[in-house]
């Protein structure tokens, strides 16, 4: 007789060892977790390699561009220069260490300074223009444009920066600048009136300082009135009959003396000299006017030689080669500059006198083309017509442009003014802009990267090769139309709306695009935009590079799918814990209790084959019970943590047969050899043995049978498992594979059997189906897909 201790401590027994199940069961699950955590962080890594490629990619474009690069510690000491740099600022780190501070120039310093707070406050800023001292201690104007690189934290390491060196471009606009001022002061100082008008409706250009002065007007009141309105009403009908003459082209310029009205209604006597400017078609653009006050002819004549002598000094000092001559083309002055410009080593005023026809046949030698020299001299001079810069080519490499006007007094050529410049730096410079501008549109026509360049109006105005090969779309698809009408956007209208409104403020923006190819695939853009200003600072668009990284976006859309598929292993996890726990586990515990207690009981009372039976149901117990726990080990849905293994399904069959209770009545067949699968030993067993268990469990014929086939279809194994059972009702064929169904109501039918067949079918790629009659049988089938290198047949 069993006592309550006894009876306690077997109930602790059975308590303990459900526990320890419980912790296996428990552990299976966590290493589950911790594969697809080291399967999620494979992905993340390959994406951050990916990242690096293209970070690597456009890291290239720089260092291969003819600009100076160099990287840069924070703290201001050069990583890296290439050879353009060494040249720019006389420093090699390859033989010295080289920190940025030792080449500022000392008044750029403040300036300098903010523009690197901006840089580490910011990642980057562009067109920081200063000056340098080089290692030679040359004083040098550079252009930078800087940005910061980041590691993987996203954390600012160094920086870099494409340094051009424009001290000559400097220079130059500074002799531009210094040119337009002497013309300036030259017009503006000068004695007589002269005004400068365009032939349409824009109307007066400009009117100097002795005009306003001889009328008596500010320049704000000349905005709304013109000089012409001024005329005596008695001299009007000659102004117009001459006017009329000139834009009919019968004359070039006319002189007339006429009356105007001053503001103070006094009356001034001018010599009026008008000149039309024509263009290469013939077609007036400009008019030149000069009014002269002759209201005391004294006064005036002081004021001609004043203005003269001024005039004189000024011509003699100017940066271009001038040559006056009179009617008959004897030099009435010359300067310094035009002796320079065409190797003549005497003093200007030594050329005073000499007759231009002898000069020119004398140095058209200097001219590459010297015959046309003279020639093209002597046309200019019988057309009569003001001409502008005609270029000629000197032997000695030098560029000139000549500049010719008709000096015409009372309708009387009475001489003839050439300006010769020197424009061999300025076109050099053109053509070297030209040469930069030709490469830099081939790197960005070239580079992995699309480039976009955008209207006011939103209308594209140029793409280069990369975006078209994004797009799909041909240069002439796209130039002159709005991007929002070729490309979808989906809901991403308001993200560009909202862009665009940062980019009109001046901002730069950086943002990702879901769009559409020209083929309709589905393409994600990372964008990086910017304002784009014309040379008066005014914002006339933007212009966007584009990176297409679809790639990267599938891999995080994979990376989505891996946790999504983690969440339902979670939730399959749970769940078969459940059934294996609650539905399974329990009826084989009482079981194997009950046992326990009825040999306690009988102690020495059964004989030795019972006894063996005792045993033989204690050791298929527990079997099942580790077969019960193996399927909660791998019972997450849609995963495998094991390495695939050979499974001899024929030896499986075999072992299965043994374990299982097979009624006398029934008999299991298999007609044909199984092959030789790679999987997980425990899933197969599984599967068959639900399939088994399932017909000996609804078998209601006295003689049983149960046949399992073989077909092999190509790239999946075919397999059948037949009965003649009781059958299954066409209504509940897709009902009987969900959770907890069972369409019989037994103690040994918990309904999960058929739901793990399908989820372990699934794993594997195949499908299930059955055929069946009631009271007449049932046949499953179902397929695996085969693997690589996988054995058909045993």
């Amino acid at each position: 007789m069993n006592t309550p201790l006894k009876e306690n401590q077997d109930q602790i027994g059975i308590l303990q060892r459900a526990l320890k199940r419980e912790k296996a069961a428990r552990k299976a699950a966590e290493k589950i977790l911790e594969d697809k955590s080291r399967e999620l962080y494979s992905k993340s890594e390959e994406l951050t390699e990916l990242l690096n490629e293209k970070s690597s990619t456009l890291e290239g474009v720089f260092k291969n561009i003819n600009d100076a690069y160099l990287v840069m510690d924070l703290y201001g000491n050069v990583l890296k220069m290439n050879e353009v740099a060494v040249e720019v600022f006389g420093y090699d780190i390859n033989e010295e260490a080289f920190n940025l501070s030792k080449i500022v120039y000392k008044e750029d310093l403040e300036y300098t300074a903010k523009s690197f707070n901006k840089l580490y406050t910011e990642g980057s800023f562009n067109d920081y223009t200063a000056r340098i001292v080089d290692k030679n201690n040359n004083l040098k104007w550079i252009e930078v444009n800087c940005s910061l690189i980041y590691n993987k934290e996203n954390k600012p390491i160094a920086a870099q920066g494409i340094i051009r060196d424009i001290s000559e471009w400097v220079r130059m606009k500074k002799q531009l600048e210094d040119q337009k001022h002497q013309l300036s002061i030259i017009i503006n100082n000068s004695p007589i009136g002269i005004t400068l008008s365009r032939n349409d409706q824009k109307g007066l250009l400009l009117i100097n300082n002795s005009l306003k002065e001889m009328l008596g007007y500010s320049s704000e009141e000349f905005d709304n009135i013109k000089v012409g309105d001024l005329t005596h009403p008695e001299d009007i009908e000659k102004s117009k009959k001459l006017t009329d003459q000139l834009y009919r082209g019968i004359i070039s310029t006319y002189n007339l003396e006429k009356r105007y009205i001053k503001k103070n209604g006094n009356i001034l006597w001018a010599k009026v000299t008008v000149t039309a400017v024509k263009d290469d078609n013939n077609i007036i653009n400009y008019n030149v006017v000069t009014v002269e006050d002759i209201e005391k002819e004294r006064l005036d004549k002081e004021k001609i030689i004043e203005s003269e002598n001024r005039l004189s000094a000024l011509v003699l000092n100017l940066n271009s080669g001038i040559i006056l001559e009179d009617e008959n083309r004897k030099i009435v002055l010359s300067n310094t500059k035009f002796c320079q410009l065409f190797n003549i080593d005497v003093q200007p005023t030594d050329l005073i006198g000499m007759d231009c026809r002898e000069a020119s046949e004398q140095n058209k030698v200097l001219f590459k083309d010297s015959s046309n020299f003279v020639q093209r001299m002597n046309e200019i001079v019988e057309n009569k017509v003001a001409v502008f810069g005609e270029e000629l080519k000197m032997v000695d490499g030098k560029i000139l442009e000549r500049n010719y006007t008709p000096v015409i007094v009372n309708g009387k050529i009475k001489g003839y003014l050439w300006a010769f410049s020197d424009v061999t730096l300025e076109k050099k410079y053109n053509l070297s802009l030209e040469v930069e501008k030709e490469k830099y549109s081939n790197i960005i026509a070239n580079m992995n990267l699309g480039l976009v360049e955008i209207n006011i109006d939103d209308q594209i105005s140029m793409v280069n090769q990369s975006f078209l090969e994004m797009s799909g779309y041909a240069k002439e698809e796209l130039l002159g139309k709005i991007g929002r009408d070729i490309f979808t956007f989906n809901g991403d209208l308001d993200i560009i709306k909202d862009q665009k409104e940062k980019r009109l403020r001046g901002e730069s923006t950086s943002y990702e695009l879901k769009t559409k190819n020209k083929k309709g695939e589905t393409k994600y853009w990372l964008v990086s935009a910017a304002p784009n200003y014309n040379l008066f600072g005014e914002n006339i668009g933007s212009i966007a590079l584009s990176l297409d990284i679809t790639e990267i976006k599938k891999l995080e859309l994979q990376k989505e799918q891996i946790l999504k598929e983690l969440e339902n292993s979670n939730e399959h996890l749970h769940e078969y814990a459940h059934i294996v726990s609650h539905d399974l586990k329990s009826p084989l515990r009482s079981l194997e209790a009950l046992i326990s207690w009825i040999k306690t009981d009988n102690e020495g009372k059964f004989d030795e084959m019972t006894l063996q039976n005792f045993d033989l149901l204690e050791t298929t117990l527990e079997t099942m019970e580790k077969l019960i726990s193996d399927v909660l080990e791998y019972s997450s849905a849609g995963s495998s943590t094991q390495e695939d293994q050979e499974v001899n399904l024929n030896t499986t069959l075999c072992d299965l047969q043994k374990v299982l209770f097979i009624p006398e009545n029934i008999s299991v067949n298999v007609l044909k050899v199984l092959p030789v699968l790679k999987g997980d030993k425990t899933k197969f067993q599984q599967l068959f043995q639900n399939f088994i268990s399932n017909a000996i469990k609804f078998c209601d014929k006295e003689t049983g049978l149960v046949e399992i086939d073989y077909k092999d279809k190509g790239t999946f194994h075919q397999f059948s498992v037949k009965d003649n059972g009781i059958g299954i009702e066409k209504k509940y064929h897709s009902k009987i594979f969900e959770v907890f169904t069972s369409l019989n109501k037994r103690k040994d039918s918990t309904g999960i059997g058929l739901s793990i067949v399908k989820k372990i079918i699934d794993l594997h790629e195949g499908e299930i189906w059955l055929e069946s009659e009631s009271n007449k049988g049932t046949t499953f089938y179902f397929t695996i897909k085969k693997k690589l290198n996988e054995d058909r047949t045993t």
